[in-house]
């Protein structure tokens, strides 16, 4: 499922990044990897803020849908 529509306050694990390698690479920089686990804080109109790892990331909508859970 993408990102903002995943439960808020569970642990996830990354499936699937559909992006382009700019986009990719962008990616695994912030964390956000095949098999990295995260967890959605909040979800407000499709954009969200997530848990990577010990930091907080703000996503927009566009950037949240290319990211499987």
């Amino acid at each position: 499922m993408p990102l903002p529509i995943a439960p808020a306050g569970e642990e996830l694990t990354v499936k699937k990044i559909l992006a382009d390698e700019k986009n990719k690479r962008h990616f695994e920089n912030l964390g956000i990897t095949i098999g990295a686990t995260l967890s959605v804080l909040s979800a407000v109109g499709g954009n969200v803020i997530i848990k990577v790892k010990e930091g907080r990331l703000a996503l927009d909508r566009s950037l949240a849908m290319k990211i499987l859970v």
